[in-house]
Parts: C-alpha cells; sequence; structure tokens
C-alpha cells in the first residue's frame, strides 16, 4: 500500500519531527533510519548508505561554507551596510516595493548573474534593520526570496535554467517524447505565473499586516549613522564579490570563485590578516549548518534510492490512475510532492520521474505540452516549502541572524503556501488546456 511505503513513512516523520522544532539535521538522520528500517535494510546498512550518500556531492557543501566566509568577510568591510541604506532609499519607505524588490534581486541570482543563494547572506542580514522600521512581515520576504530562487530556472533557460530545462528535455527525449532544451520554456513558463500569482496573494493579502521585530544589538545597524562613502575596503569588497562570480562562470566552480574572492579580499588587506580566524568562524556559524544539513539531504536520498522505494511508490500510485487524465495529473503532483519534500532537489527528481511519468502521459493520451509541464512541476514542487532544500534553508539563514525567524513555521510554510499549491492547482488543470 502507498501508505505503507517507506518513501512515504520517512517523509511523514521527517516532517513531523520538523514541525515539532526537531533540529532539521537531526530529523533527517531519523528519518533515514526510519526509511531504512521499514524497508527492510538492518541498521548498519541503512548508516553505511547515509553515510555514503553524505559523501556524494561535498562540493556543494564546500560551497555554501566558504560563501559564508566570503559573506561575513564582506560584511565586516561595512559595504553591505552601504547596499542596504541605498536600498532603504530606493523603497523610500514604502513596504510593498521593498518585498518585490527583493524577489527580483532573487531572480538575478538563477539566470542574469547565477550565483543562487550566495547573495542571501550578504544582502539579507544588513537588510533587517530596514524591515524592522517598515515593520516588514519576514514571512513575505521568505516568499519573495523563494519566488526568486524558483521561478527564473523554471521558467528562463539561462544560467541555472539551462541546466534545469537541460536535463528535462534530455530526460524527456530518452524516455519516448522528443524536445528540445530550449522548446522547455514553452510548456513551463504558466508554472512562473502560478508562482507570481502566489506570491502576489502572500504578500497582498497573507501577509500584508505589520508585524514588530526587536532590533538585536550587534545584528542590527542604525543605518542613519552609516557612512556612505566608498574607500578603499568598499571597492576590494566589490570587486572580490564580482571576481567570485566571474571564477564560478568561467570555471563552473562555485569553491573556487569563493575562494578566489576571499583571497583578494586579504591580500589587498581590506580586511585585517589578523581578524581572519574570527572572521571565518563567523562565516562556518553563518552557512555551515547549511552545508551539513544538505549533506546529510544527499544521505537520506541515497538511503530512499537504495531501498527500492521511490519506485515502488511511483508503480503503485499509478496504478490506481486507469485512463483518467485529471486523476493521473493529481497522483503524479502528489508522488512529486513526496519526493521532492524529503529530499529536497528539484533537479534530482527528474530523471526518477520521466522514466514512468512520460510512457505514463503517453498512454493518457496527453501530448509534450502536458507531459513537460507535468514532469516540470512534480520535480520542482516541494522545493520551496521543504525544511532540507537550499531554498528555504538560505532564507531563513539570512532572515534568522538576529534569531526571530522560525524555518519551519516563517519559512518552509509561508513558501508552501504560496509557491507549491499554486503549482499543484495548476498542473492539475493542464490537462484542460494541453
Amino acid at each position: 500500500m502507498i501508505l505503507t511505503n517507506p518513501v512515504v513513512i520517512a517523509v511523514i516523520v521527517l516532517l513531523v519531527l520538523c514541525f515539532l522544532r526537531v533540529n532539521v539535521l537531526l530529523s533527517l538522520v531519523i528519518a533515514s533510519i526510519v526509511a531504512g528500517l521499514v524497508s527492510g535494510m538492518d541498521i548498519k546498512t541503512t548508516m553505511g548508505n547515509f553515510i555514503s550518500g553524505c559523501g556524494t556531492d561535498p562540493e556543494t557543501a564546500i560551497a555554501y561554507v566558504l560563501l559564508g566566509c566570503l559573506a561575513a568577510t564582506i560584511s565586516y568591510t561595512g559595504v553591505s551596510d552601504i547596499l542596504a541604506v541605498k536600498i532603504a532609499k530606493l523603497v523610500s519607505g514604502k513596504r510593498l516595493a521593498f518585498v518585490f524588490l527583493i524577489a527580483f534581486f532573487a531572480c538575478f541570482s538563477q539566470n542574469l548573474i547565477p550565483v543562487h543563494v550566495a547573495f542571501i547572506p550578504i544582502l539579507i542580514p544588513p537588510l533587517l534593520i530596514v524591515m524592522n522600521k517598515l515593520k516588514i512581515d519576514r514571512r513575505a520576504v521568505a516568499c519573495a526570496l523563494g519566488f526568486g530562487l524558483r521561478a527564473p530556472y523554471v521558467t528562463i533557460p539561462f544560467g541555472f535554467g539551462g541546466l534545469y530545462h537541460g536535463i528535462l528535455s534530455t530526460n524527456i527525449t530518452e524516455n519516448g517524447m522528443e524536445i528540445g532544451k530550449f522548446e522547455v520554456w514553452q510548456y513551463t513558463w504558466p508554472l512562473g505565473l502560478a508562482m507570481l500569482a502566489g506570491l502576489i496573494f502572500a504578500v497582498l493579502v497573507l501577509y500584508r499586516k505589520p508585524r514588530e521585530y526587536k532590533n538585536i544589538e550587534g545584528v542590527a545597524v542604525d543605518l542613519d549613522t552609516v557612512d556612505t562613502t566608498m574607500t578603499y575596503k568598499h571597492w576590494m569588497a566589490l570587486v572580490a564579490a564580482v571576481s567570485t562570480m566571474g571564477v564560478q562562470l568561467l570555471t563552473e566552480s562555485l569553491p573556487l570563485g569563493a575562494t578566489v574572492g576571499l583571497a583578494i579580499m586579504f591580500l589587498t588587506r581590506a580586511v585585517k590578516w589578523s581578524d581572519m580566524d574570527k572572521i571565518v568562524d563567523e562565516g562556518v556559524q553563518l552557512m555551515g549548518f547549511i552545508a551539513f544539513v544538505m549533506l546529510a539531504s544527499n544521505g537520506f536520498s541515497l538511503v530512499l534510492s537504495e531501498s527500492g522505494a521511490v519506485a515502488e511508490l511511483v508503480e503503485s500510485s499509478l496504478a490506481f490512475i486507469g485512463g483518467n487524465k485529471f486523476l493521473g495529473a493529481f497522483v503524479m503532483m502528489l508522488v512529486g510532492l513526496v519526493i521532492v519534500m524529503g529530499t529536497g532537489t528539484s533537479f534530482g527528481t527528474v530523471p526518477v520521474l520521466a522514466v514512468l511519468y512520460v510512457p505514463l502521459c503517453s498512454e493518457l493520451g496527453m501530448g509534450l505540452a502536458a507531459t513537460t509541464m507535468l514532469i516540470a512541476a512534480a520535480s520542482t514542487i516541494g522545493d520551496t516549502g521543504s525544511p532540507v532544500s537550499d531554498t528555504t534553508l538560505a532564507p531563513t539563514a539570512g532572515l534568522n541572524a538576529d534569531g526571530q525567524h522560525d524555518h519551519i513555521w516563517d519559512t518552509c510554510v509561508p513558501t508552501f503556501i504560496a509557491s507549491d499549491i499554486p503549482i499543484f492547482v495548476l498542473a492539475c488543470l493542464c490537462p484542460l488546456f494541453f
């Protein structure tokens, strides 16, 4: 039965633990053990798979730690405070303008300047004082960041979008429906509109009311006292940031880019050599936890993969569909939601779903448009909303810099409502239009 499938049980355990405020990292370990034991593995094999999985993507973990160090270094120069002042003047006390401006900046991080979540620890903490003054509900900002981190790569085939659309086109073509990389956007752009509608609803309706936050000493900086004159160290911080982006684009290595940025900051003496240990410690505290969660998430994914439960879940779910297109779309979205909520990855979910979804859509009489949209929707739904996704972990790291933003209730739940629900509804209705 579907309800006794190890994937379903493990994801439910993970989510329940997170909602009970059990640490996300510990929740992942416990859920992994549950998944292994329920699927018939012994504890030694389960932990062996979990640990092996943790080592499958060390580059991402190292990148997050180094980016945290770079963010702390840049922030130490004060240039992020100057940027916060500029943004505060730009929005001129307008709460809605501020939230949508954050969403606009976040969109750049996926396509135009593909740094993904790297900008968050640099930009967001200095802006907390602006949010406090405007009494902005940070849940609205979390939704804005979630939108900007996901909608562009789903709809635009450049930057991270180019990678995602390439994965979609390759897997859909290999499983029986030919589609080019630059054709994918023609069928995924409605998902972007659905997410935009969800963002507008969240900002204008759900989280429109003012919310009070305290100005925490040591975190909040009085922007009225910030000297906005650009000095040598500020220019070097900008050079380091641009160099990080440039090296990443040239070498496709984010860790190398961050290392170059750090080297520029210290070798040019924009930051004192004697402050290196302290700043690096701050950077590790800022992003190190995310790095460990991403490693543990990979371990959890491998346990699920080795259990064989993912394929069983998909196949057993599809058995209920019969020839009903709408039921088929609903089941496909539900299965995708369960998988992505547990693994936190949309890119890695595409191959898992395409193998069975392409033939099924063909049997149900769905064309290329509906198939592409369904697979894209099913692989991305849950990304904003999953407690183990970098799309939620990074916004929490920035918005919780002063300890006043809860990961589950202030990031995951709001972004799930604003982003995942609109995608789910649209995808279920796509057989009507395609």
